[in-house]
């Protein structure tokens, strides 16, 4: 079944240099394009990440430094991809931890703002794992019934992007209303659900710097908003002022704000804490 999409879905996946969201960069993107209504667009890019592709990266992936030394490097292409991708929703595999963070932070090295907030991002090992709990050869025979050997070179972006897409189709076959008697087991093809269900924590920037945390109010109940949703506010997750809320110590150390920017965080981190600041300063006028 494939998913009911409202906007373009852009199904996804990269190998990189390692797994540091800071330090590695992108070798390969591939993805898959899924317009409403039905259309698909394929492309798989190789890109000069401007550093060496460790042995280890190489013995697993197949790809190495000669095959990329004349690639483009990210920063050419960025804003073409950023034109391509506006407006669309996002899916992968394991992409809510790793390939989305690691893809804005490229984003932001380039000099493009492209705000993932505004998407939708469907991680499709998050909904195996709540629903089975394996990996993505695993997934792949269990929903798709065959061994990704079968179909594919394993560790190949291009590959993996391929049977991420089956193996979401996949799950919206096997856990529809009406296939899963249990109500728990049952995945409706919306993409709203999908990724509410694909989200595993409340950060505010990718690396869990800053959180999403309820208001209360002095007799410690969560206040409502004029929706009857819960307030929420954002929150330091690490250091002396973990547990505080962001906007409170902005005002209090104006100091923290620029010790952040200066100091080794992820660029998304940064990106968020300055939306915060501005706001601050905007709410304030």
């Amino acid at each position: 079944m494939k998913p009911n999409l409202t906007k373009p879905l852009v199904v996804f996946d990269l190998e990189t240099t390692g797994l540091d969201l800071v330090k590695d960069r992108i070798v390969q993107l591939s993805y898959i394009k899924v317009f409403p209504n039905g259309d698909e667009v394929r492309k798989n890019i190789f890109f000069n990440p401007e550093k060496p592709i460790p042995a280890e990266v190489t013995a697993l992936t197949g790809i190495t430094n000669d095959m990329v030394k004349d690639a483009p490097r990210f920063k050419e292409l960025a804003q073409t991809l950023a034109n391509e991708f506006e407006g669309c929703d996002f899916a992968g595999f394991n992409s809510n931890h790793f390939d989305v963070p690691l893809l804005a932070e490229e984003f932001l090295r380039a000099g493009i703002d492209y705000d993932f907030g505004k998407c939708r991002l469907i991680d499709v090992q998050t909904i195996f794992h709540k629903m089975e709990r394996r990996n993505l050869a695993a997934a792949y025979k269990f929903y798709c019934g065959r061994k990704m050997e079968e179909d594919f070179e394993a560790h190949r972006a291009d590959q993996d992007t391929e049977a991420t897409w089956r193996v979401l189709q996949g799950e919206l076959d096997m856990y529809a209303p009406g296939v899963q008697e249990e109500e728990e087991r049952q995945l409706n093809n919306n993409m709203d659900e999908l990724a509410a269900f694909s989200k595993v924590n409340d950060n505010v920037d990718f690396a869990g710097r800053i959180t999403w945390q309820p208001v209360k109010n002095a007799k410690g109940e969560v206040m409502l908003d004029s929706n009857g949703n819960p307030r929420r506010q954002e929150v330091f997750n690490f250091g002396k002022y973990k547990g505080y809320v962001v906007s409170d110590v902005l005002n209090r150390d104006p100091g923290y704000f620029s010790w952040m920017l200066t100091s080794d965080f992820t660029y998304n981190t940064k990106q968020v804490l300055t939306r915060i600041r501005l706001r601050e300063m905007t709410q304030k006028k």
